[in-house]
């Protein structure tokens, strides 16, 4: 495991640059009032904490139970986001408006720290089931699909989010960019007053932020704080919490 070491140090950088990143984000929202996702930046706060903690126990701040206790909340906050928007009810500002994803990570991670026990008693110096360590941590326990199902979904995750975000650029470009459209005879249309083309450029750039999962601006058009930044650190999270699944196989 000596050889491998330096990938456990290494994801365990990112998830403290995570951590201390959301936690930056909730601190410049309350003092600069801008609006940005705060049950999903809280997660990800405590979700970066504790998987540092799995790649180096000594990172780690609170005992397991704690954790387990914290995505267990967080489990049922966003289970029940998830059954709040299917029935219609619109999310406000400062709440994820697509849990699904936050969801199935609590659950990850409330099922890794349940199967770690079982690893740690084995006499590993690092918690979570690094390479060599793999088949140890009987810690799947009755469910070895779970992990399996879970790790898809992280990687079907990664790649619909990282679209998003790519289309999400490409679409605010083109509506930024005035376009010219040839009338009956060939000719140019008249333009639109410049008032009316900028509300319909902020409109679409709204728009396509807003179905894409990657929101711009809030309900009363303030632009959110940095959505791609944030964006860019869901989907570091995915990937290594796919990684940390797939070594529980």
């Amino acid at each position: 495991m000596a050889p491998l070491s330096w990938r456990a140090d290494a994801l365990a950088a990112v998830m403290i640059i995570i951590a201390v990143y959301s936690a930056g984000r909730l601190a410049f929202s309350l003092l600069r009032h801008r609006e940005t996702e705060f049950d999903a930046d809280g997660v990800h706060v405590v979700m970066g904490l504790a998987m540092a903690g799995m790649f180096l126990p000594r990172l780690s701040p609170l005992p397991d139970r704690a954790w387990e206790a914290m995505f267990g909340i967080g489990t049922a906050w966003f289970a029940w986001q998830a059954i709040r928007i299917r029935r219609g009810h619109p999310c406000a500002g400062w709440r994820c408006p697509h849990p699904l994803p936050h969801l199935v990570e609590c659950i990850a991670m409330l099922y890794m720290f349940l199967a770690l026990p079982g690893s740690r008693a084995a006499g590993s110096a690092v918690g979570m089931p690094m390479p060599g360590m793999s088949g140890a941590a009987g810690g799947t326990g009755n469910l070895p699909a779970l992990p399996v199902v879970l790790a898809l979904f992280m990687v079907g995750y990664v790649v619909w989010a990282a679209d998003q975000v790519t289309s999400v650029a490409r679409r605010r470009n083109a509506a930024a960019t005035p376009s010219l459209t040839a009338g009956s005879a060939g000719f140019p249309r008249a333009a639109a007053a410049p008032g009316t083309a900028s509300a319909r450029r902020s409109s679409a750039v709204h728009d396509t932020a807003s179905t894409a999962g990657v929101r711009g601006h809030d309900s009363a058009g303030r632009p959110i704080l940095a959505p791609r930044l944030a964006a860019g650190s869901k989907i570091a999270m995915s990937i290594t919490m796919g990684y940390m699944l797939m070594l529980m196989i």
